[in-house]
């Protein structure tokens, strides 16, 4: 049985938000932290189901976010839920770093067979993206002695301070805290739509030959020695950074470095894992063999899980080196295990599919609309890049902005990211009618915005 869901539209009833959201929204601004970045539109969400969202005063929308690339299969897909159910009756916590059950070592099992590292391999388990980043970030130090990192601009790995010490795609993120945690220096990322040292559009040969030299002939020559660097962390699709995949040559570049001067490469599959980019992932795309590689988001169908991944002969570490009470919780490695069923089974191909489909359409919209400078991606993780005007290409991140809060307003759901980007990842389900939908009311909120 096909668990694609059936196509419908979206259907806006009140202002919005509605009177029970605006309650909703005043209530949390009076108890709830204020550090959130949430968007300048208001979802209150109420329910969901498959890719549909349905606030508190009943208006419904198309959802191309997924909880931020975490409901990979869907809200509330069916299997998901009854794996929860059945293991929430039988076994809810008994926390795994002091005693056993059967679900750890599968789950670990199952990603010892899927990731895409060489040779046998072993997993710690967390609770988020954030705490996988951390445990390799330990991992890395630990196995290697050394304890300088190399991390890239815009990159977003995390907000607890060891990977907020890697995280550089937004300065708010690190106003107000002062120094770096951990030894890590930034270096710059080959985005090939915006030369990171001229500012202009390139090609991925040009990109890269530059970066890797800022590493080997600048770097490794001034300020930071190979032989002191713990491990290179990076991004093959930069997420909060803009959605901008690397090139080829430059992934593979990273890699020889890392076998010549015996630095650990580190991908964070955070965001781009779990069948978002058409691969189980990203790294797949590139032949792309990581030392450790993180997982979080849409692992557990959005139960909270961060999954750290790397060769056996480097998790040697000790009893009580690295622990979690919380990580690798039954109910949440349930939801990971079908997740996974569902993705080998339909979803990473869907992703795939549909998300050609979705990124061919973005483009005849890059070819209609003089604001829109680029379309980029992997399967269902593509970036919309916003400009005054394709003469200049000019960033403009108040357009994005307004483009998104008119998707709102239209009942579609999309989030922005980088400095004039907006994003779309919505949940693995997505067929070519939600499509059509989605690209239509698109079209409307970027010509109503950008007129």
């Amino acid at each position: 049985m096909t668990t694609l869901a059936p196509p419908k539209r979206p259907e806006i009833k009140t202002a919005l938000p509605g009177p029970k959201g605006a309650e909703v929204v005043a209530a949390d601004q009076q108890y709830v932290t204020p550090s959130y970045p949430r968007p300048e539109y208001k979802l209150v969400a109420d329910y969901a189901k498959g890719v549909w969202v349905t606030d508190v005063d009943g208006n419904t929308f198309l959802d191309c976010n997924a909880g931020v690339a975490v409901c990979s299969t869907g809200h509330c897909h069916p299997e998901v839920v009854r794996a929860i159910s059945e293991q929430a009756a039988r076994l809810i916590h008994i926390c795994g770093t002091d005693f056993y059950y059967d679900l750890m070592p599968k789950l670990a099992e199952k990603f010892d067979k899927i990731v895409p590292i060489e040779g046998h391999t072993r997993t710690h388990f967390a609770n988020s993206g954030t705490e996988a980043i951390e445990s390799a970030l330990k991992l890395a130090i630990y196995a290697t002695g050394r304890e300088k990192f190399i991390a890239f601009f815009n990159s977003f790995h995390g907000r607890t301070l060891g990977s907020l010490s890697l995280t550089s795609s937004k300065i708010a993120q690190r106003t107000g805290f002062k120094r770096q945690v951990l030894d890590v220096v930034h270096v710059p990322y080959p985005n090939i739509f915006r030369h990171p040292f001229t500012g202009e559009q390139s090609d991925a040969a040009t990109v890269s030959r530059a970066c890797l030299d800022w590493i080997e002939n600048r770097l490794f020559k001034t300020t930071t020695p190979p032989e002191e660097v713990a491990g290179i962390v990076v991004e093959c699709v930069q997420g909060e950074g803009g959605y901008v995949p690397a090139p080829r040559e430059f992934l593979q570049g990273l890699r020889r470095i890392c076998d010549e001067h015996g630095i650990l490469l580190i991908v964070d599959e955070v965001q781009s894992g779990m069948g978002r980019t058409g691969k189980m992932f990203a790294s797949e795309h590139y032949d792309l063999k990581p030392d450790i590689i993180t997982i979080a988001k849409g692992i557990g169908s959005g139960l909270p899980i961060g999954v750290t991944v790397s060769r056996a002969d480097l998790m040697d570490w000790k009893p009580g080196a690295h622990a979690s009470t919380f990580g690798g919780n039954p109910v949440a490695i349930a939801a990971a295990l079908k997740t996974i069923e569902l993705l080998e089974r339909e979803l990473v191909a869907n992703s795939a599919e549909v998300g050609a489909y979705l990124q061919e359409g973005l483009k005849k919209l890059l070819g209609k609309h003089d604001c829109i400078g680029d379309v980029r991606g992997l399967g269902m993780m593509i970036g919309v890049e916003f400009v005054t005007d394709k003469a200049s290409m000019k960033a403009d991140a108040e357009l994005r902005d307004r483009v998104e809060t008119a998707c709102f307003e239209r009942g579609l759901i999309l989030l922005g990211c980088g400095f004039n980007t907006i994003r779309w990842s919505p949940p693995l389900i997505l067929t070519r009618e939600h499509v059509d939908v989605a690209l239509e009311i698109f079209d409307e909120a970027v010509a109503a915005s950008c007129s």
